[in-house]
């Protein structure tokens, strides 16, 4: 394994996580992890691999209750565990509203210490931007969470660039959450630059693009009737297909480097940026070890031009989400 900085003032972590939405929300995906006894197998594999950084929310399920009874014991050390707050409904809700108030915040993160079983909170993200509160209020909220010693760094999911600086003049924000792969670049416009200035490191989740750069997919009835994603507009009608053939594309250039397409995707974020921590999410262990051998890849001027050349920016066929959830990033 290899390590980063989690921010220019955060702690080492590896340099990639493990997401762990698909641990603790059994309907969501189509491979889910489906019992407690596997949600443990799994983490503990990943600490074996190396990984030190578990992502999770208070939103996702039961993934915080597993993640903390993966890591009872002398196994709490060994990690940065970041979860996130702010989303008053569970995934899928209807009704799912944002809640940034002061009030909220301590509300959220004892719930979390509570279902995690745990003292303090390495990393603790403020999920989605609530419009209707100033950020100067969440985050100090947060920043007096550190002053008790119940968290320890403060991050942020999904903000604007001018939402950020207003944050982190208030207290210094670590890490922002954003989805980031060779399927979504925004990033690239405003906000990695403006992380490389502040000194904050961008933990990219969704790096394999739901999996779909992975080359899990081939028709839609690959996913299970209940999986989020057939309603995600990339895995609809024409994007389908037209995303599946960028697949084959970088799929081919794979193969010419001896790895799979779901490494390759992983190397060009980690050779590409310095500052970048992917978090792919994973129910088996054998892609858990097929993504961390990601780590071994070493990726050339020439290499990053040829997946420019096959996967550039705008290629993707769809948004990243539906209108509704869209409006709820870069806030």
């Amino acid at each position: 394994m290899q390590y980063r900085k989690l921010g220019r003032n955060g702690p080492t972590v590896s340099a990639i996580g493990l997401g762990c939405m698909s641990i603790g929300i059994a309907d969501i995906y189509t491979s889910s992890v489906r019992s407690d006894d596997d949600a443990v197998a799994l983490i503990e594999h990943a600490l074996k691999l190396g990984i030190t950084l578990l992502d999770t929310a208070d939103i996702y399920g039961n993934s915080e209750r597993q993640v903390g009874k993966a890591l009872a014991g002398s196994k709490r050390d060994k990690v940065v565990l970041a979860t996130k707050f702010g989303f008053t409904g569970p995934v899928g809700a209807s009704e799912r509203t944002v809640d940034g108030s002061a009030s909220y915040v301590k509300k959220a993160c004892e719930a979390s210490l509570q279902r995690l079983g745990v003292d303090f909170i390495d990393l603790y993200y403020l999920h989605r931007v609530d419009p209707s509160v100033p950020i100067e209020e969440t985050v100090g909220a947060m920043s007096k969470l550190v002053q008790e010693g119940k968290v320890k760094h403060v991050g942020l999911s999904e903000p604007s660039v001018a939402t950020l600086r207003r944050a982190h003049k208030v207290h210094p924000i670590s890490a922002v959450q954003s989805e980031y792969s060779l399927w979504t670049r925004d990033p690239e416009d405003e906000l990695l630059p403006a992380l490389q200035e502040l000194g904050i490191a961008l933990v990219a989740y969704s790096p394999l693009g739901r999996g779909f750069i992975a080359g899990r997919f081939k028709s839609i009835d690959d996913l299970a009737l209940d999986d989020w994603r057939r309603t995600n507009p990339r895995f609809q009608g024409e994007n389908f297909a037209k995303n599946l053939a960028l697949v084959d594309h970088v799929k081919a250039l794979a193969e010419e480097r001896d790895c799979t397409p779901a490494q390759l995707a992983l190397a060009w974020l980690l050779n590409a940026h310095d500052n970048v921590i992917p978090i792919p999410g994973t129910s088996s262990k054998q892609r858990l070890q097929e993504n961390v051998a990601a780590i071994d890849i070493e990726l050339d001027d020439e290499d990053l031009e040829k997946i420019e050349q096959i996967a550039p920016r705008g290629a993707v066929a769809g948004k990243r989400y539906d209108p509704s959830a869209l409006g709820l990033t870069n806030r």
